[in-house]
């Protein structure tokens, strides 16, 4: 096997000029960028950069003006019937900044839900999934709870474990902890951290600056709508290239 298609084969994620704008106001511009399966990815930058747009493309939660997205080869952003986006949709896991859970369904029930709807898994096989990942979160005894008698960490983590109920290869965080109180933040990081040490491809929205140094794989700055400075952790803490994620590390520190 040469080289290429070794590393083509390997890649889970690929974009490929891809733009969105909002009427005339381009958020994003000519984006090129790879995710190799079981690579960690934190995407930074400033405040209304794009990273929040970005990463909502990658599951079709925004639809793109021009330019490619596609996960081992599908094209996401192709035409598609609502069961086949369905279908590819369960293959993104997707974690919010406000959980978005169903606070009239138990912590059981909002884990089980979407295997039982989306992928016609039996009920009783469904919750008993959900037992485990609830316990794989930390969670095991609030099975029964409801959303609205948990802390904003535990729905957080009842969120990932939601997501994970689909068996996704890829999960992508819009800023999981920015919702929560600072003692909140570091339960919700040790499960991504956890799933990061499990080989799982992860693409974070996250101004958590500790856990991009000591989890990712690489980063993404992005500035403008631009990535403009892709590095690892080590070469982009210790030594940025471009003057705007200069600024951008100087504002954090101080």
């Amino acid at each position: 096997m040469t080289m290429s298609a070794s590393r083509q084969e390997s890649q889970t994620i690929q974009l490929s000029r891809v733009c969105k704008s909002y009427g005339d106001y381009p958020v994003l511009k000519d984006i090129d960028a790879q995710v190799a399966r079981g690579e960690v990815v934190v995407i930074c930058g400033p405040s209304g950069s794009g990273k929040s747009t970005l990463i909502r493309t990658i599951n079709r939660l925004e639809e793109i003006n021009s330019g490619s997205i596609t996960l081992d080869g599908q094209n996401i952003h192709a035409s598609m019937r609502a069961k086949a986006l369905n279908a590819m949709r369960s293959r993104i896991g997707f974690v919010f900044q406000n959980f978005n859970l169903f606070p009239h369904l138990s912590v059981a029930e909002n884990v089980s839900m979407s295997p039982i709807r989306v992928q016609g898994v039996a009920p009783g096989i469904a919750h008993e999934k959900a037992l485990k990942l609830l316990d794989r979160v930390g969670l095991a005894d609030k099975a029964r709870a409801y959303p609205g008698q948990l802390s904003g960490g535990q729905q957080q983590r009842v969120a990932i474990a939601r997501a994970l109920a689909m068996e996704p290869p890829v999960m992508l965080f819009d800023e999981p902890t920015s919702a929560l109180d600072p003692e909140m933040v570091g339960e919700v990081l040790a499960v991504m951290k956890s799933l990061a040490s499990e080989g799982m491809t992860m693409l974070c929205v996250t101004h958590e600056m500790g856990f991009a140094r000591e989890v990712a794989d690489r980063i993404w700055f992005i500035d403008a709508g631009q990535i403009i400075e892709t590095a690892t952790p080590e070469d982009f803490f210790s030594n940025p290239r471009h003057p705007r994620a200069q600024r951008f590390l100087a504002d954090l520190r101080h």
